[in-house]
């Protein structure tokens, strides 16, 4: 069957229909097998950058489960194309799909730095942190061409203004000068995604991230600079990845890592279509075991949608995830502490500069 050959490079393997679509299209085997015959690209798999031009960059988070308040993207799309992502549902608002659309076509805000500053600039603004890929990463590969993040940490750092990141992309180290400038004010904290030590995983679960090696190393360059950084185990994903809380967490730790956090995954609106389709494809021997105990975590069901139940899982692989979390910050992080952002020089900042009286 040609639509079952494997995408090489990308997350998803196909792209599943749009729910807020009355009309569908299917790639159908006989037409993939004239394209063999005749010698033509079915699909050239090409990633376009797509211009968008929001009216507001910085977003009041509402969900309490989270741990941010407001949050902002320069992307939307990310080319990483991790299988597990919950920001693949946000591309269907779009009029793509959670699918491949998700990882090929990669809305960029040119405006961001301007929608930012005129943010920052706000008389009613009180300083609260804001999170940078709250939804997908800025430090996509998307970034290295258009450095948006770059000009808008130049703009946290101008308006002394505290911001934390996450990512899974070393290229955060090209901006190292930045963060080094806004810690000497405590204003930023690096959150790093680090799913597993596995390299043949990684590839699996997010084909177009930056390495194991790399991640490790960028945790260790951030911590030798002062710089804090949090170690999100996330998500577990049982049989997959559940087995290495333990060596994961030590090897953060060791690197410099201040804290580590978790979630189980959640394959919540289309992701568990698209989910279930790569899974079945990459790793069919343990496809069913995986699904299985993925519903076992969230009462049968491949999602929950429940505030403080939704991230954890309940049953009893969730609980031993926990147990293993909970032993792992005992045994390696019992006296390492995240520090708090300051939110005090902003207000005298908003002109641009640090007034003296």
């Amino acid at each position: 069957m040609f639509n079952s050959l494997i995408k090489k490079g990308r997350g998803a393997q196909q792209n599943i229909n749009n729910r807020f679509f009355e009309l569908s299209q299917e790639v159908r085997d006989d037409f993939l097998e004239y394209c063999e015959k005749e010698g033509e690209v079915a699909d050239n798999d090409k990633t376009q950058y797509l211009e968008v031009y929001p009216k507001t960059i910085v977003n009041k988070v509402n969900s309490p489960d989270v741990g941010m308040s407001y949050s902002m993207n320069m992307y939307q799309g990310c080319e990483h194309g991790c299988i597990y992502c919950y920001a693949r549902n946000s591309h269907e608002y779009w009029g793509y799909s959670a699918g491949l659309d998700f990882e090929r076509r990669i809305l960029v805000k040119k405006n961001a730095p301007q929608l930012l500053e005129d943010f920052l600039k706000k008389k009613s603004w009180k300083a609260h942190p804001i999170v940078m890929s709250g939804n997908t990463d800025c430090y996509q590969p998307a970034e290295k061409q258009f450095e948006i993040t770059r000009k808008c940490l130049e703009l946290f750092l101008k308006y002394k203004h505290p911001v934390s990141i996450i990512t899974k992309n070393a290229l955060v180290l090209r901006d190292l000068d930045l963060l080094k400038a806004l810690q000497k004010d405590q204003l930023i904290s690096v959150n790093i995604s680090i799913t597993s030590l596995s390299e043949q995983t990684r590839r699996i679960l997010e084909p177009r991230t930056a390495t194991i090696k790399k991640r490790l190393e960028t945790v260790k360059i951030l911590s030798e600079n002062n710089i804090p950084v949090n170690v999100m185990l996330a998500p577990i994903i049982p049989s997959i990845n559940s087995h290495e809380i333990l060596p994961l967490a030590k090897a953060v730790s060791e690197a410099g890592a201040l804290s580590i956090a978790h979630t189980i995954v959640r394959l919540n609106g289309a992701i568990g279509q698209v989910f279930t389709d790569w899974i079945q494809k990459k790793m069919p021997d343990r496809a069913e075991k995986v699904l299985n105990q993925i519903k076992d975590c969230h009462n049968g069901n491949l999602n929950d949608s429940r505030f403080a139940t939704r991230m954890k899982g309940e049953g009893n692989i969730a609980k031993q995830v926990s147990d293993l979390m909970q032993l792992a910050k005992l045994k390696y992080f019992k006296d390492k502490v995240m520090p708090t952002l300051n939110t005090n020089l902003h207000e005298s900042c908003k002109d641009g500069q640090l007034k003296l009286f």
